[in-house]
């Protein structure tokens, strides 16, 4: 299930893997590069963690989470999955909740439709993530999944938005120089309640 793009910024905020520090975000931002260098060139990317099955579900689902769109394309573009795997390298104590919640996912749709999550339809992969994507309304039987997939979500919307690809989508207008300050537009004012519309 596509996610809003808008819905998954508010991710990235809230995010406990967002307090990577700056070195440890470049580092991981530096090795999905060099996988995405690699794979131009012709080169496979082989997972040190993540099975072939797991990582095949792992490619699937990031899709799922951020698809591509009229303005950038997917996770998988941009090398999340690859970033997931030297993820579960770097933080070891990732692996159990990421290995744990892909069989799951496995578990649950052989629960649903007898095929494993990879194997189901689309309609089928979309009531499955239904079922655990929104916690508040999720039934008490699915909270291990709602914890897999709602950490899952924050990985994936790190990844993405840390690349170029999802720095130009988000249409970061940051660390460029502004040559004199005229102060916040009356419009951003408003908006935040700082000024009255009739003032």
């Amino acid at each position: 299930m596509g996610m809003n793009r808008r819905e998954a910024i508010k991710l990235v905020a809230t995010a406990s893997v967002a307090l990577w520090t700056p070195a440890e975000a470049a580092s991981a931002r530096a090795k999905a590069a060099a996988v995405l260098s690699q794979s131009a060139a012709g080169v496979p990317f082989q997972p040190e963690f993540f099975s072939a099955h797991e990582y095949d579900t792992v490619r699937l689902l990031v899709d799922l989470v951020i698809p591509a769109d009229d303005r950038s394309g997917s996770a998988t573009e941009v090398g999340v999955p690859e970033f997931m795997d030297f993820m579960m390298i770097d933080r070891p104590s990732m692996q159990e909740w990421m290995s744990g919640g892909l069989a799951w996912l496995d578990i649950e749709s052989h629960r649903r439709f007898d095929v494993r999550f990879l194997d189901a339809t689309d309609g089928q992969r979309v009531e499955i993530l239904e079922a655990i994507a929104w916690p508040e309304r999720a039934e008490e039987d699915m909270s291990h999944g709602v914890a897999f997939f709602d950490r899952f979500r924050d990985l994936t919307a790190s990844g993405f938005w840390s690349t170029e690809m999802g720095i130009n989508d988000l249409q970061y207008q940051g660390n460029t120089l502004i040559r004199e300050w005229v102060g916040c537009p009356e419009e951003a004012l408003r908006h935040v309640g700082v000024m009255d519309v009739g003032d």
